[in-house]
């Protein structure tokens, strides 16, 4: 038995944010948790309120154990790029990416 969590439409860059779910990878909920906490990317507050939603959906939806639950899968994927161009000298312009990210966490109980 497994648990989801998807948070989509997020304003980071994927690649900041695989920064962070490399981290917590197979640890277990506490122990991601806990060093989530003390990480200062912005991607660790995302994850962080993701995670706990998936341990909430895994109590609540699966009644499994939360003192089971370990991080099995976590992958952030690209969502939409907004462009965006900007000013720059003799008349040309600059197109700027400000990129999305979908985030997945998956939980299972440890056997």
């Amino acid at each position: 038995m497994e648990a989801k969590a998807h948070a989509r439409y997020i304003r980071i860059s994927p690649r900041k944010v695989e920064v962070v779910l490399d981290q917590v990878r197979g640890k277990s909920i506490d122990e991601a948790l806990a060093i989530l906490r003390y990480m200062p990317q912005k991607g660790a507050r995302i994850t962080e309120k993701l995670i706990q939603s998936a341990a909430a959906n895994a109590e609540n939806n699966h009644d499994m154990v939360r003192d089971n639950l370990y991080v099995a899968q976590i992958y952030a994927n690209q969502g939409p790029t907004m462009k965006r161009y900007k000013a720059r000298a003799q008349g040309r312009a600059n197109l700027i990416r400000k990129r999305s990210t979908h985030i997945s966490v998956v939980l299972r109980e440890k056997q």
